[in-house]
């Protein structure tokens, strides 16, 4: 996982590469759906597996952050949710564009339209949504993300699915259980 870390943009990529490589090989049978709160997170949600949690400095939007990224492999999928505090509300959309960019170049995949995304308690912002992108692993494999991008106040999310296929109804499935509050 560190050559993900050091790849192109010293750290962003982590967010999305990270993903991908955190457990892509390890793969279980079946989903085991679980509701989850990650650390430090805020955000609640539903994983298929019991996600590992690691954190890094990088810089996102022109600042330096910490990037907490929390993965698990299940169901021959990665799924993860990475989470930074950009501390200054005008770098919020820029750091949403920049998660999702930086995902679509990490894959070698052209951006996709981002569709509007819900996320009850989520700070609405014009750069949050939800879009599928398909490129290559580094070693060439194809692979396919699912990827959302939000806000609550100064904190930005990514939550993403990669595996080989697209994950369909499971990606809806950990897409929709994304909420703040109770």
């Amino acid at each position: 996982m560190e050559t993900v870390w050091k790849r192109g943009n010293a750290g962003l990529k982590a967010g999305a590469a990270g993903v991908t490589l955190a457990g892509l090989a390890a793969c279980a049978p079946a989903l085991d759906w679980r509701d989850t709160r990650p650390e430090g997170a805020e955000v609640q949600l539903q994983f298929p597996c019991k996600p590992n949690g690691q954190s890094r400095d990088l810089s996102l939007a022109g600042q330096r952050v910490n990037l907490a990224l929390h993965a698990c492999a299940a169901g021959g999928m990665t799924w993860g949710l990475a989470v930074a505090d950009v501390a200054d509300p005008a770098l919020v959309g820029p750091a949403l564009k920049e998660l999702a960019n930086s995902a679509a170049v990490n894959l070698g995949a052209a951006a996709a339209e981002a569709v509007p995304l819900q996320v009850r308690g989520a700070t609405p912002n014009a750069a949050a949504g939800r879009q599928r992108l398909t490129g290559k692993l580094p070693d060439g494999r194809p692979v396919s993300m699912d990827m959302a991008v939000f806000a609550r106040g100064t904190w930005v999310y990514q939550a993403s699915v990669l595996g080989e296929r697209a994950a369909g109804e499971d990606a809806q499935t950990f897409f929709d259980s994304l909420r703040f509050g109770p």
